[in-house]
């Protein structure tokens, strides 16, 4: 039995209120030997506050050595095993527009990308072209027909947008024509599957039809596609944990999963500070056991490479801990979905520094929020999916397992 199922036998209805908010690509790593982490480097005096009061610890997203995307560090983060619930991206991206995807849809998160004379990628987010602008291409794309297909263009924010192809039969295993570095061409859609070699022949003439749109924009004159997917089944919190759960976040793939796991997505802010009004609000007016915050900068700034834009993000976060507190919730937990050190300008398999306060805690002597301090915090080192047992037991929402 895992541990999902043996929650979902032991979860009671009644129990505290938990804040789970969560700083994208939180974990770091030193610039040079022996310095700071971006966490370390930042002014983070709430976070520390709540660092002495609570217990701390390091959280493996997946596995030890895996670097996770987006949608499997959520997973973990919600209590799913993401080696047995696998969501792609462009189901996130979809989902998190409210696009209804549909058990015939294949949906595909893309980006604008530029390319040079030769075909080869120089920027592979446009230049992140304003959103305003990717729209407009994108009205555009709509134009595009494919005989036997449905084809639906939406667009994301800044240089994303999503594909859904819709049509009998048609198989998601595709790999991304996203190369993940620039001086190359795009790669060419390849299936891995019978069933989704059909897919793979759509996805090249969609391509093909966009480039004659396109071509000629300065910067968007090109596209790559990532994340190939079907809609999953997976168990809500309500079955799984007896909670009522919303979402709070700006970048739709974040809301799109919250919504692939029976979280209500609340309100339409653009900013934090306008994420904690939503939540100020909701928490006031409403009777939602759990809530999910997501900031995204953090995890923005760590694959530009912008050690210090990172820091600066930390510190906004850290900015907004005292009206969080101010709720007097039950649990709160701080966290990341996953590292995304500057130094690598990418994700990676790095454990994440967790906080968990409750009235329940067992103080660690940790007096800052830190991947040092972390490292010897009470947590320990633990896997992702094991958090929100950890969570509805310090909220009072576990039951007792066994005679």
């Amino acid at each position: 039995m895992d541990i999902q199922k043996v929650v979902a036998e032991l979860k009671e209805d009644k129990g505290g209120r938990i804040i789970l908010m969560v700083a994208d690509g939180l974990g770091g790593l030193p610039l040079q030997p022996g310095g700071p982490t971006e966490l370390e480097a930042a002014k983070t005096p709430n976070l520390d506050r709540l660092a002495s009061r609570g217990v701390c610890g390091l959280m493996t997203p997946i596995k030890p050595g895996i670097t996770p995307g987006s949608g499997p560090g959520h997973l973990g983060l919600f209590g799913y095993d993401p080696l047995k619930y696998v969501i792609g991206r462009g189901v996130l991206e979809a989902t998190g527009i409210g696009f209804a995807v549909g058990p015939d849809d294949i949906a595909i998160r893309c980006n604008f990308c530029t390319l040079d004379g030769e075909g080869r990628i120089i920027d592979r987010r446009a230049g992140r072209i304003p959103t305003e602008e990717s729209a407009a291409l994108v009205q555009k794309l709509k134009a595009i027909r494919i005989p036997g297909v449905e084809v639906f263009v939406e667009p994301v924010k800044e240089h994303r947008f999503v594909v859904v192809f819709r049509a009998p039969g048609l198989g998601a295993n595709v790999a991304d024509t996203d190369p993940q570095q620039v001086g190359v061409p795009p790669l060419d859609p390849q299936a891995h599957d019978e069933p989704s070699q059909r897919t793979a022949q759509i996805a090249r003439q969609f391509i093909t039809e966009a480039r004659k749109i396109i071509g000629q924009h300065p910067k968007a004159n090109g596209l790559t596609m990532r994340g190939f997917s079907k809609r999953p089944d997976l168990p809500s919190y309500r079955e799984a944990y007896g909670l009522k759960a919303a979402a709070i976040a700006v970048y739709p793939m974040y809301k799109g999963l919250a919504s692939l796991v029976g979280m209500d997505l609340l309100g339409q802010p653009s900013t934090l500070d306008e994420e904690i009004d939503v939540l100020e609000k909701a928490w006031k007016e409403t009777d939602y056991d759990f809530f999910f915050v997501h900031f995204k900068y953090t995890d923005s700034r760590g694959e530009d490479g912008d050690f210090d834009a990172k820091v600066k993000m930390i510190e906004q976060f850290d900015s907004v801990i005292p009206r969080v507190e101010a709720l007097r919730p039950d649990v709160l937990i701080v966290t990341g979905d996953h590292s995304t050190p500057a130094k690598l300008k990418s994700h990676s398999w790095h454990p994440v520094p967790t906080l968990l306060v409750a009235d329940t805690c067992r103080p660690d002597g940790a007096t800052e929020f830190s991947e040092r301090a972390c490292l010897h915090g009470g947590l320990g080192h633990f896997e992702a999916m094991y958090l929100m047992p950890l969570a509805l037991a310090h909220a009072g929402r576990l039951a007792k397992f066994g005679a």
